[in-house]
């Protein structure tokens, strides 16, 4: 029965973990700074201008900060393009380095823009095969129809992983060889701020790796099936 807790505890730990850790670095840099001379949005817009990134476009979104590299446009939640705070800053900062990778070629970027295509088609597909196997199922009248719905929902799951995976050294590069070093070039923020700056680049990253660790769960648990 120990047992038992102990793995349920690890396993909460290593899913849920990561994005409370994320949410609680995120929420304790969101305070407003008066000493900052912009929003987030605002620096954003600034810096594609200043590195002559133009047609790239900053959009307010209700949630869920992200570059999209189809439609050329940095998309900041609506707390992080209006608010004035250490985060906002250091996200904006964060999706500007992912335009940044766009507009150099950045070849991680592009493999996982297009693994993420290729991961939406799977997905659908595999839906397609999870709803029609029990109709298929009935018309052959063999048990190997009942395989179809798992190795449907194995293919999805694995994607996922796949995406998870090749988005991480994405993410650090965006944080860590592009964001930070702009700001800390443009003095956007104080040397004080640095260590808490390298936190929130930090946390976006966890983010995939919660993902990730739940994507593999999942995979644990088909694959117990799979074999049943």
């Amino acid at each position: 029965m120990i047992l038992v807790i102990i793995v349920i505890l690890l396993l909460f730990g290593l899913t849920m973990g990561p994005t409370l850790w994320v949410r609680a670095v995120m929420e304790r840099y969101s305070g407003e700074r008066s000493d900052f001379p912009g929003t987030g949005g605002e620096l954003a817009r600034h810096l594609l201008d200043e590195m002559k990134l133009g047609d790239v476009s900053v959009e307010r979104v209700p949630q869920g900060d992200h570059y999209d590299p189809q439609a050329k446009s940095v998309r900041l939640s609506a707390k992080n393009y209006d608010g004035r705070s250490l985060t906002a800053i250091v996200v904006a900062a964060h999706e500007v380095g992912h335009a940044m990778q766009d507009a150099t070629g950045y070849k991680p970027l592009r493999a996982r823009s297009r693994l993420a295509k290729v991961a939406v088609v799977v997905e659908r597909v595999g839906s397609v095969v999870m709803l029609a196997a029990p109709v298929f199922a009935g018309i052959i009248r063999h048990p190997a129809g009942a395989l179809l719905p798992l190795g449907a929902g194995f293919a999805i799951l694995s994607m996922s992983v796949i995406v998870h995976l090749t988005t991480l050294p994405v993410e650090y590069d965006a944080s860590f060889r592009r964001a930070l070093p702009v700001l800390r070039a443009g003095r956007y923020i104080s040397d004080r701020d640095m260590p808490a700056a390298r936190s929130i680049l930090r946390a976006a990253a966890f983010t995939y790796v919660a993902a990730a660790f739940m994507s593999l769960i999942n995979i644990a648990r088909w694959l117990r099936v799979l074999r049943i």
